[in-house]
């Protein structure tokens, strides 16, 4: 065989090799590829970011929701000329929001306080109930048929019982704030902290880790995207919470709630709907906020990429 053959035929050898994964000896090769670093982005990705973000500016994307406001302020003028004790022109309204700007948003400002209080002491409470909760089970007996009822309970017949117990102050109305913003996450942190993966848990009990460790660098992680979904759903709660506590509760100077009361009162139905459309408005931004907390704090979790 001459030399020019046995050199084809160790070059056809090694190509085979490239092609199959296998080296020129019969043992398998492994490709090593470099995959991008946490702090780097392929270019695909940056490439469909880009293309989401232009998504945006597209018509089909917006123009259905411009065209469902028109036709909606189309009906609502309709039926406030139809309606007029039910339903106030939309010009009335903005008329109300620009001339009382200052008044709405100091009584705004009122309630999102009792608001984001009285989220801050159920989340607390709440958070600390389901870890003993998941953590002990005489607790958990003890715990959740009580929750259950006071969730089922009817807090606006309570409310009188709490100012004559609180007070005229604040006090009343952070507490049923609270209590509406109670349930939801005792019950998803609770599920969270009980839905570890159990060869997960049997990796970390075989490596001895006590029940601390266990609640720290296991439960409590794992228990994130059911704290998240449940204050996606009390954050905006916790503004209906303070307005019901706001109508409920007597001996009431200030918020939106005792707005809406008050117009309702004199008949003022433009001051009641831009009362309604401000409350509306900072439901929608508080969602946001979360949302895009949501998704700085989950971005290792598969479940936050949407």
């Amino acid at each position: 065989m001459s030399t020019e053959t046995t050199a084809a035929t160790t070059t056809s050898a090694a190509a085979d090799a490239a092609a199959t994964g296998a080296g020129v000896d019969g043992t398998t090769a492994a490709v090593v590829t470099d995959p991008p670093g946490p702090g780097r982005t392929s270019q695909p990705n940056g490439r469909a970011a880009g293309s989401r973000r232009a998504a945006w500016l597209h018509p089909r994307v917006w123009l259905p929701l411009v065209v469902m406001l028109a036709v909606l302020a189309a009906l609502w003028q309709w039926g406030a000329a139809a309606m007029p004790y039910l339903l106030p022109p939309l010009p009335a309204i903005g008329a109300s929001l620009a001339t009382q700007f200052p008044y709405y948003v100091q009584n705004a400002g009122i309630t999102l306080l009792e608001a984001v209080i009285g989220l801050a002491i159920g989340f607390v409470a709440a958070f600390v109930l389901a870890v003993l909760t998941s953590e002990l089970p005489v607790v958990r007996r003890a715990v959740m048929p009580i929750a259950v009822v006071l969730n089922v309970t009817p807090l606006v017949a309570i409310a009188p019982a709490l100012v004559v117990a609180f007070g005229f102050g604040p006090a009343p109305k952070l507490v049923i704030t609270a209590l509406i913003c109670f349930f939801p996450i005792l019950i998803n942190t609770a599920v969270g902290l009980r839905s570890v993966p159990q060869p997960v848990l049997q990796v970390y009990r075989t490596m001895n880790a006590s029940r601390l460790e266990l609640l720290v660098h296991l439960r409590v992680p794992n228990a994130m995207p059911y704290v998240f979904a449940a204050l996606r759903i009390v954050f905006p709660l916790s503004i209906i919470g303070a307005v019901v506590a706001e109508l409920s509760a007597s001996g009431s100077t200030g918020g939106l709630g005792t707005v809406i009361s008050t117009a309702s009162s004199m008949n003022q139905l433009a001051v009641v709907y831009a009362a309604i459309a401000i409350l509306a408005v900072i439901g929608v931004l508080l969602l946001a906020v979360i949302t895009l907390v949501e998704r700085r704090a989950l971005r290792w979790h598969a479940g936050s990429a949407g």
